[in-house]
């Protein structure tokens, strides 16, 4: 599971996904399939989580991995990148992001 902790020298990706309410649980769905069939198996991947609005407009991902080369990875593989193109297909837009965690709380 993903741990936010500023002593981690993990990478962290937050994505971030527009969708309407039409689209959102076809998204989600999407996401779930990918995660499991696919990404939780590559080398580096620690652990992620899906979050969606209560307006069922805007989905958010946060995954954790040991390296930010094993996200990237994971980026240019066919699977992935065909998986993408079906993620772009349901969202108005999506923008994964690379985050250092620089304080945490709690």
């Amino acid at each position: 599971m993903p741990e936010i902790s500023q002593d981690k020298t993990l990478q962290t990706i937050i994505t971030t996904y527009e969708v309407t309410p039409g689209t959102c649980h076809d998204l989600l769905d999407e996401l779930a399939r990918a995660y499991e069939e696919f990404v939780i198996h590559q080398p580096g991947f620690i652990g992620a989580a899906v979050h969606v609005n209560d307006a069922h407009t805007r989905i958010a991902s946060y995954s954790q991995w040991r390296r930010r080369e094993d996200f990237q990875a994971l980026l240019r593989s066919e699977e992935m990148r065909a998986r993408t193109r079906r993620f772009s297909e349901l969202s108005k837009n999506f923008e994964p992001v690379m985050y250092d965690v620089v304080r945490s709380f709690g």
